[in-house]
């Protein structure tokens, strides 16, 4: 009996810590979630959620790629389009002559277009919430 009550208590306390994790109310999460080397580009894939309570039309991020020695690879810019409030979005970008071990860190630095009805401004920059899956380190 000890030992049940002792496991229903690590399992919900594993929930709650796993729900904390996910609760990704009023932040807009930017998960980098895989990449893969083509003949002539790095693509990126990502996984972005909106956790706004409002629609975000069009969110586009000036994106700094660094090298893996720490260099400044190129400023881009990722455009991510719609996002729907709750709902996860998958977003591809192919980076030419790029390999991606040859990629170090990906910085978001800052949303270069953030609209949508009810979208304060600054939202999609202070609201970022960034993150990896992969050896690639994601700041923002």
């Amino acid at each position: 009996m000890k030992r049940l009550w002792v496991y229903l208590c690590a399992m919900a306390m594993g929930s709650a810590v796993l729900a904390q994790e996910t609760d990704l109310t009023g932040k807009i999460s930017v998960e980098l979630n895989a990449v893969q080397t083509t003949q002539s580009a790095c693509t990126l894939t990502f996984v972005i959620t909106n956790g706004l309570d409002t629609q975000i039309d069009r969110a586009v991020y000036e994106t700094v790629l660094f090298d893996v020695s720490g260099q400044v690879n190129r400023l881009t810019l990722f455009d991510f389009g719609a996002l729907p409030p709750t709902r996860p979005r998958v977003r591809q970008f192919a980076v030419p002559e790029l390999a991606c071990d040859q990629l170090g860190r990906v910085l978001f630095n800052g949303a270069n277009t953030c609209e949508g009805e009810g979208v304060a401004e600054g939202d999609c920059s202070t609201k970022l919430m960034p993150s990896t899956r992969t050896a690639i380190e994601v700041i923002g």
